[in-house]
């Protein structure tokens, strides 16, 4: 037989084929592996063969999970009925106790930083003389459903008063424990972070709003003359924290109310309220008082063209009310894309004393090198400044990101740019006088969330803490916060 001999220039095509080949393949590539129809595609190379990686050990958060959550609870139409409740004035009182000195964590800043802290913690000691207070929690789709805020909100009102769950979306779309809302089918919700967005950008501090027709054009609304009905029923939830059950102070907020609006108040089946919003398109705030906590409030209203309907705060006569602000998907970079004359009213409104900013983990899966850190924490920077622009008095405070695992050869580890991201948002915060607190470190720093998992501490996605760990991870921030204001009392 003969052998067909191969020759030089054959085998130079050859090699440059499979390179052909192999290159679109490499753009694929990220570390150590490639996506492919949902599967991940691994590469083994030289290192893996002769000198093999050991697999990464679980680190050890024994000391972590024994952290007690237990006793949290322990401690156009015309105007024709005007609602005639009225409260007392007491719902709130605190149920009193001492904080907790001892901390294996610790808020981090410079000395702007440690001045807003105390003159947020004078006005802590003021809401038992019957002020409020606000604090408001910013984070993504780690406090979605109000875990974590559930948690700091119930101690901080057993210790310093007041009750219900603040400021709650007037379209809320994630399940909570906290409290039970539903809404017609056309009112459609608008949000700053994703998703369909108001021209008018008037979202106030929720970054979220509703209405039951589109924005329209003031020739598109001179042409709109049929009427539409839509309802927000709101009540209490028997599984929410003690503190937020009870509530006797129902605010709506609204805005661009451009045409008359009709508004009826149901409490139950009874008519308590029917009047007329205000149709001057400002921002505008509707207060309802009650004896005691209410049963199922029905809001319906009936117009042309719908009003901006910002959310509604839930709250008691005094005492410190903690919102849950959170927004699946969001970086923490949203201020630029609101209004920021209405967001400062309603801040004002609701006399702001803190803002929590939790962000960071949205961005880490995308964080190849250190510039994209530093660009994405001077980012964050700027929203931090803007903070300080709009509410001058509220103290920050950021929470950072947690440890996050994305799986390699050598099993689930931590992404590698975590660490630097935190030493960099530590940085940025401290710049604008804001504290920090180091979630990342808090739970076991580097590789230790296949623990949390494993303990059933987090879920199978290496990302998110399941209830368990919320209250863990809350309890270890409020032990740190506690750690401050106790120094604060001492006079250290």
């Amino acid at each position: 037989m003969n052998k067909k001999e191969i020759k030089p220039y054959q085998v130079a095509l050859f090699v440059a084929g499979v390179f052909g080949l192999l290159f679109p393949l490499s753009l694929l590539v990220k570390e150590d592996s490639f996506s492919m129809g949902g599967f991940d595609v691994r590469f083994i190379n030289d290192q893996a063969i002769y000198s093999p990686e050991k697999k990464v050990e679980k680190k050890d958060i024994s000391s972590i999970i024994l952290v007690d959550t237990v006793n949290v609870d322990n401690i156009s139409a015309k105007q024709q009925i005007k609602n005639t409740f009225k409260s007392n004035g007491s719902m709130g009182s605190p149920d009193g106790g001492t904080m907790n000195g001892e901390s294996s964590t610790s808020l981090q800043y410079a000395e702007s930083g440690l001045q807003n802290l105390h003159r947020f913690f004078e006005k802590l000691q003021e809401v038992v003389n019957g002020e409020k207070i606000r604090v408001l929690h910013y984070g993504d789709s780690q406090i979605e459903g109000d875990r974590m805020t559930a948690y700091i909100r119930q101690k901080l009102q057993a210790q310093f008063g007041g009750n219900g769950p603040g400021t709650i979306p007037a379209n809320n779309v994630y399940n909570t424990i906290t409290y039970k809302q539903s809404f017609s089918p056309n009112f459609m919700r608008y949000t700053a972070f994703g998703g369909s967005s108001l021209k008018s950008r008037r979202y106030g501090s929720m970054n979220t709003a509703a209405r039951f027709t589109p924005e329209m054009d003031s020739v598109t609304m001179a042409n709109t003359t049929s009427f539409k009905t839509a309802f927000i029923e709101i009540q209490p939830s028997g599984s929410a924290y003690e503190r937020a059950r009870k509530f006797n102070q129902v605010k709506l907020f609204y805005t661009s109310c451009l045409k008359p609006c009709a508004i009826k108040v149901f409490k139950g089946t009874e008519v308590i309220h029917e009047d007329s919003l205000i149709n001057d398109g400002k921002y505008h705030v509707l207060n309802l008082d009650f004896p005691s906590t209410p049963s199922k409030l029905r809001y319906e209203f009936t117009a042309t063209v719908s009003p901006t309907i910002i959310g509604f705060s839930l709250e008691s006569d005094f005492g410190v009310f903690v919102d849950n602000i959170a927004m699946r998907g969001s970086s923490g970079t949203f201020f630029g894309k609101i209004d920021q004359n209405t967001c400062s009213k309603m801040y004002d409104d609701l006399d702001v004393g803190m803002v929590i900013m939790q962000f960071g983990g949205n961005t880490v899966p995308y964080l190849k090198d250190s510039s994209a850190v530093r660009g994405y924490a001077r980012q964050f920077k700027s929203q931090l400044a803007t903070i300080k622009k709009l509410r001058p008095s509220a103290a920050i405070v950021v929470i950072g990101p947690s440890d996050m695992s994305t799986n390699t050869i050598n099993g689930w580890v931590s992404y590698k740019m975590i660490p630097f991201l935190t030493s960099e948002m530590k940085r940025v915060t401290k710049d604008v006088g804001g504290s920090y607190w180091d979630l990342f470190e808090a739970m076991g720093g580097l590789n230790s969330m296949p623990s949390w998992v494993e303990k059933g501490l987090a879920g199978k996605d290496y990302i998110h803490f399941s209830n368990r760990g919320s209250s863990i991870a809350a309890q270890l921030f409020f032990d740190a916060f506690s750690a401050e204001y106790v120094k604060w009392q001492n006079g250290q």
